[in-house]
């Protein structure tokens, strides 16, 4: 069997095309120059994508060229386009970091282990992909990208966004671009114009063509290159001549694939089926078609009519000249004899070796509901899941449901499907499916858990007003049902809750947190979930001084070393929130740096943006700015990498504490605009609290007032309005406000004296000082800048500085007050807090003291990336292991580090320490 199928001509279809080549020239020669490239390649069904890309391998000389094309009825098998891309570089697996390489071994199932994070997987792709550049330039090409399967698409977009200089090309043919490829620079191809259409379809011709058929075509076609190739295929010398028409009402693409149908149809019914059979399995593995093409006694001479009609070819691969051949190959035979080739195809395949493909084989063979094939898919759908497959699982669940006889089971796979739809992100079909087990008969658990899902979907998708009372619902119904399951979803319940704050359509804190309370207590709560959970709505429900103790006992229980990191994951947020309640900082800290380590660790990107913004928050409140700021990039690079957003929480607090008013103001109104149209309450209180500290620094206390009352008000006893009471305290004084101060006083001294910590009795002291008198606000300031010293909170230092000092001015004692105020104000300008230290210069002035205005120096030129590395690198951190923070190859961080050493004019590794020390950078939170 030498013959060769026909392949478009590609020399013709890319007359017309120089610019599109250009584009890709561009590409290859500056991956050869070192450089990396990504691209997506848009087009119609039969434009000439697939041209332009084999022109882009053929043009690759010089570099390793890796191809990969996706298939519609493989995007339920996880990561089956990813391992055929990555599966000749995987000996580089070995020089991968630990939990990239037992990530990607787990995905292409060569080892067992917990289902990764798909996007820690996506991060062992980057780094595979860079290793593999090391040796040789690399270019890889994914065509048909539209139907890769979603894990696949999802890492290799990551990928494509995190190129930086690596000699890596990334290029991409698609019909319609997926969000997995959002922000790619793009080249759209349209169809061939004018002359170059008239002779491309010249060249299809055998016979001559009437002129107002000619011209019809080519209106009709708008140059598409396939179907001025295929339409005249199978038409009659008299049809070409004149009886010629095309259909208006009729698609470009149902015209084409009726060409192809024609086409198929001249074709021995031997052949038709061998062309089915290669349709019905796009793995492309010609031993698979031919072991089943012998059970429907199918001769070998049928693959020569379809090499010799240029249709297909059959070597290594089997393969089709074009993807729409494939799907009109596989929709134009009968429902029969596509089960008997599916059939054919599962007994074929080994189920030891390929388990998931043979169950999917025998889903499409039956003809009815077959519990023991929906078992089967069952299992492979936790096969899919143990991989981190979780798009796949679901398609695997979905079909389980509708070969499903029992109504029970049918029942729970319903539940099971769309719950993996939930973890994929496909929140509409999680819904569809809940709305489909609604309708059949439920037992009072599943209901339940209906409701549970359908919340849990809710909050996912970031409708955070509407979350809360649907997950409270859930947990009330689940009480006596499944206690267990009803405290975590109370717990899903409060952090719903906490984040939709003032805006939640019902269920609010105090709501779910009096509901929880009425739970069935355990005799010795022991675990994370029924600790935190005590302590976290006793807080609400009673009171600081109640909930103390619990919370305390909430903060000891993740200090087990016993405890699982994926427990920690799982509970750590509320966990910092006991922490953050007992105005714990040192705590609060140290347990916000182990669950960013932990989710860099396992690759949960979905968390880590919550958790690298609550350390964000809480390093600018050390006065490291710098480190704060790099935080914010990371957050940054998070929802880059990953495509979601999240409110700008460290870049507000930099911008309040520095009291830069043009840049601060707008950003807190866009956010709270932002956040009010998504339900978010939490980032609203946020900006609120941030804005009251901003007019607190600029004195301008009625305004400082106003917006730190909104903050106070949000979830009473937690987080913002726990710590928004000093910025009330402090405006209302300095406004003549004494009762609205007294009572905020009131309400803070009920969590900070339930704490015990130095900075809540800290901050305490410094505000009960602003409501006193005489020996006693002496006293009090004097308290707040002794525990206030033993924190690392240095704005917070300085502000009761500064408070000392205004008072002592006002005692008319200068000289005392010029202590206090140049403390403060050297403090204040160290820092970076602008607005603040201009406030005690303004003191300092009144006090007959002259200041010169200091600035805080930054690091060079560099970016804030480029200080990122250059701070990691300082603290002895490998390039492998940066990258692995940063979401970047390895040899991207190098190349960041010699742009770093030429910007501060050093040679090394060894002179960073010195160098960013003599540039004033405090420590960066590794």
């Amino acid at each position: 069997m030498t013959a060769r199928p026909r392949r478009l001509g590609r020399a013709t279809k890319l007359t017309d095309r120089r610019s599109e080549r250009d584009v890709l020239d561009r590409i290859i020669d500056s991956v050869r120059g070192g450089e990396s490239r990504a691209l997506m390649v848009r087009g119609d069904p039969g434009v000439g994508k697939t041209a332009l890309l084999d022109y882009l391998v053929d043009h690759a000389a010089g570099c390793r060229v890796l191809r990969v094309a996706g298939v519609q009825s493989e995007m339920e098998l996880a990561f089956a386009g990813l391992h055929q891309l990555c599966a000749p570089m995987l000996d580089g697996l070995k020089r991968l970091p630990v939990p990239q390489r037992q990530a990607l071994q787990t995905a292409f199932g060569l080892s067992g282990g917990p289902a990764p994070d798909r996007f820690l997987v996506a991060l062992a792709v980057l780094s595979l992909l860079s290793e593999a550049a090391e040796e040789q330039p690399l270019v890889c090409v994914i065509d048909d990208h539209q139907w890769l399967d979603r894990a696949s698409a999802q890492a290799l977009g990551f990928a494509a966004r995190r190129l930086a200089a690596d000699p890596i090309g990334l290029v991409f043919g698609t019909r319609v671009p997926g969000k997995e490829l959002a922000g790619l620079p793009e080249l759209h191809v349209a169809g061939l114009q004018g002359d170059y259409a008239r002779a491309l379809l010249d060249s299809a011709l055998t016979v001559p063509l009437d002129p107002r058929v000619r011209d019809q075509i080519l209106a009709e076609t708008q140059g598409n290159p396939l179907a001025l190739l295929e339409l005249p295929r199978g038409l009659t010398p008299a049809q070409l001549a004149g009886g010629f028409g095309l259909p208006g009402a009729v698609s470009l693409s149902a015209r084409i694939e009726e060409s192809f149908r024609r086409q198929l149809d001249a074709l021995t019914p031997a052949t038709r089926l061998l062309l089915l059979l290669t349709a019905a399995d796009p793995s492309g593995d010609s031993s698979l078609v031919w072991r089943a093409a012998r059970r429907l006694g199918i001769p070998i001479q049928a693959a020569t009519v379809a090499v010799d009609a240029g249709l297909a070819e059959f070597g290594a691969r089997a393969r089709f000249r074009h993807p729409l051949l494939r799907s009109v190959a596989y929709r134009s035979a009968s429902v029969e004899e596509r089960r008997a080739a599916h059939l054919a195809l599962a007994e074929a395949t080994d189920p030891r070796v390929d388990p998931d493909r043979r169950a999917w084989h025998r889903a499409q063979a039956v003809a009815g509901p077959d519990d023991e094939v929906a078992a089967d898919l069952e299992r492979s759908a936790g096969r899919a899941q143990a991989r981190g497959g979780l798009a796949a699982a679901a398609a695997f669940l979905e079909r389980a449901v509708l070969l499903t006889v029992d109504p029970v089971r049918r029942a729970e796979r319903l539940l099971a499907a769309a719950q993996a739809n939930l973890h994929a992100g496909a929140y509409g079909t999680a819904l569809e499916l809940l709305a489909t087990a609604e309708a059949g008969p439920l037992d009072e658990l599943q209901s339940a858990r209906v409701d549970l899902l359908r919340g849990q979907v809710t909050f996912a998708s970031g409708l955070g007003s509407e979350a809360p009372p649907l997950l409270l619902k859930a947990a009330k119904r689940l009480e006596p049902l499944n206690v267990g399951l009803a405290r975590e979803t109370y717990l899903t319940a409060w952090m719903a809750a906490l984040f939709a704050g003032r805006l939640a359509a019902g269920g609010d804190m105090l709501e779910v947190c009096r509901a929880a309370r009425a739970l069935p207590s355990a005799t010795h709560p022991s675990g994370a979930a029924e600790v935190v959970l005590d302590g976290l709505t006793l807080l609400v429900t009673d009171g600081p001084a109640a909930a103390a103790p619990t919370l305390r006992r909430a903060i000891s229980a993740f200090a087990d070393p016993d405890m699982t990191a994926e427990e920690e994951l799982q509970w750590g947020f509320f966990a910092q929130a006991a922490a953050s309640a007992l105005w714990d900082d040192d705590t609060w800290r140290a347990m916000l740096l182990r669950q960013v380590r932990l989710g860099r660790d396992v690759g949960a990107l979905d968390q880590l943006t919550v958790m690298l913004n609550a350390l964000g928050t809480a390093t600018a409140w050390t006065g490291d700015f710098a480190a704060a700021a790099l935080l914010a990039t990371q957050v940054d690079a998070v929802c880059a990498a990953t495509g979601s957003r999240a409110a700008p929480f460290t870049t507000m607090i930099l911008a309040s504490l520095r009291g830069n008013q043009a840049e601060a103001v707008p950003l807190f109104e866009a956010t709270i605009a932002e956040a009010t149209a998504g339900g978010q309450g939490v980032a609203v209180a946020y900006a609120n609290w941030m804005t009251a500290i901003l007019y607190n620094g600029l004195a301008r206390y009625e305004q400082a007032v106003v917006a730190a009352r909104q903050a106070s008000e949000d979830a009473p006893g937690l987080y913002i309005s726990m710590w928004a009471l000093p910025e009330l305290i402090e405006a209302a004084a300095h406004s003549g406000n004494t009762d609205l101060a007294r009572d905020a006083l009131a309400r803070l001294a009920e969590s900070t004296q339930a704490g015990g910590t130095d900075f809540g009795l800290g901050i305490e002291a410094r505000s009960r000082a602003l409501l006193s008198e005489g020996e006693t606000a002496e006293s009090l300031y004097g308290e707040a800048i002794d525990r206030l010293g033993r924190t690392e909170l240095r704005p917070e230092l300085a502000r009761a500085h500064l408070l000392y000092g205004e008072w002592l001015r006002r005692e008319n004692r200068r000289a005392d007050a010029r202590a206090q105020l140049r403390t403060a104000h050297d403090m204040l300008a160290a820092i970076g807090a602008e607005a603040f230290a201009e406030r005690a210069q303004r003191e300092l002035l009144a006090t007959g003291e002259m200041v010169r205005k200091r600035t805080v120096e930054t690091v060079g030129t560099l970016t804030a990336q480029e200080a990122a590395i250059a701070r990691l690198a300082r603290d002895g951190h490998t390039n492998p292991e940066i990258g692995a923070q940063l979401f970047l190859s390895a040899r991207t961080v190098e190349w960041h580090l010699r742009k770093v050493f030429g910007k501060l004019g050093i040679n090394s590794r060894r002179e960073l320490k010195a160098t960013l020390a003599q540039l004033g950078h405090a420590d960066l939170p590794a």
